[in-house]
């Protein structure tokens, strides 16, 4: 009997999740011979028992396409599952429904491809009898363990084309224009975003700022007879001594909190303020979608191929990682928990305040 693997994507989607998929099916049919199973919509699928076999054929030219053929979830939690039952939602321990799953198709292992969430599950079910695999996923960056996730440089290329696009106009309209970017509690996106697309002003959960030196750094670029400003902050970004926004709270989500408004809050007091009109733009999931850049496609295909190497070596319980140059592999705990942010002594931040751009502090 050939051996058999399990393939899922969970979490949010992001470009070059495709790029594994058709990394890890093509080399486990076409070198080891293996059958590759692809479970639909993340955990859900190893839940309710939706699968499908995947081919070479059907991975075949989906290098370029941005979100995962096979779906995902970021609610699907074996072990708190959501199920609504007479339009109330309630929540189950399904996790031993997915180990009858997994033990009658007869799997090798299951290669879990997500971020923090997603590999907190797969770390609790290893402790049931699971083989598990992972793949880091993430436009944020957050996860500890690797020095790049994909996902995260086709956002920042998202967000510099759409700086790129506002400088203009701002310049144009002598207009403070503020660009608020996704990052949750981490600020990777707005850090490698703002240097990248030529930010005065970058603010990062990290860094608490202050209103007055932002007012302070706007005023002194008009003095210079610079009579517009590009402001970029992470949607987690908050002013000392305050908080951050929260523009609403799900019920049902692994992580209920959505963060957003800072931009709309920040616009509104550099315009009372400095007396300059301003305007603000919310990025939001644009960062998400489309193609991955060419670094992402390359990131997730080393990623997918090396990941397939521990299970054929049956090295479990590990997570694939970007470590300098090469991709190393560390124990899927030393991983998850708590997130990866930026240190206040990074390159970038040194470089930054060098070029003369602000961080509110």
């Amino acid at each position: 009997m050939k051996k058999r693997i399990g393939v899922l994507t969970g979490g949010g989607d992001c470009p070059g999740l495709n790029a594994v998929l058709r990394v890890i099916t093509k080399t486990a049919i076409q070198d080891f011979g293996m059958e590759v199973y692809g479970f639909e919509d993340g955990y859900a699928g190893l839940v309710e028992n939706r699968f499908r076999p995947l081919s070479s054929w059907d991975v075949s030219g989906i290098l370029t396409l941005g979100g995962t053929i096979l779906g995902t979830s970021n609610r699907a939690n074996p072990f708190k599952y959501p199920i609504l039952k007479k339009q109330k939602l309630t929540y189950r321990d399904l996790s031993n429904q997915a180990l009858r799953h997994y033990r009658k198709l007869g799997l090798e292992a299951i290669i879990a491809i997500g971020g923090d969430g997603t590999l907190s599950i797969a770390s609790h079910l290893m402790k049931m009898g699971f083989n598990m695999v992972g793949v880091p996923k993430t436009i944020d960056n957050d996860l500890k363990g690797t020095d790049f996730t994909f996902g995260f440089d086709s956002a920042v290329a998202i967000v510099t084309e759409a700086m790129d696009r506002i400088h203009t106009t701002a310049e144009s309209h002598h207009r403070v224009m503020i660009v608020e970017v996704m990052g949750r509690y981490a600020g990777w996106i707005a850090l490698y975003g703002g240097m990248a697309g030529g930010g005065d002003i970058i603010l990062i959960p990290e860094i608490p700022f202050d209103f007055k030196k932002v007012f302070s750094k706007i005023k002194e670029r008009h003095k210079m007879g610079k009579n517009f400003s590009i402001v970029v902050v992470a949607e987690g970004a908050y002013p000392f001594r305050g908080h951050q926004i929260v523009k609403q709270k799900v019920k049902g989500s692994p992580d209920p909190i959505r963060l957003g408004g800072i931009s709309a809050l920040l616009s509104e007091k550099i315009e009372k303020k400095t007396g300059f009109e301003s305007r603000f733009t919310v990025l939001g999931h644009l960062q998400r979608g489309g193609s991955p850049t060419a670094f992402d496609r390359i990131l997730a295909t080393r990623f997918g191929y090396e990941a397939l190497q521990l299970i054929v070596k049956g090295d479990f319980g590990k997570m694939v990682a970007l470590q300098g140059n090469e991709i190393e592999s560390i124990p899927i705990e030393q991983a998850i928990g708590d997130l990866k942010k930026v240190p206040l002594d990074h390159p970038l931040i040194k470089v930054g305040r060098s070029l003369g751009i602000s961080f509110g502090n």
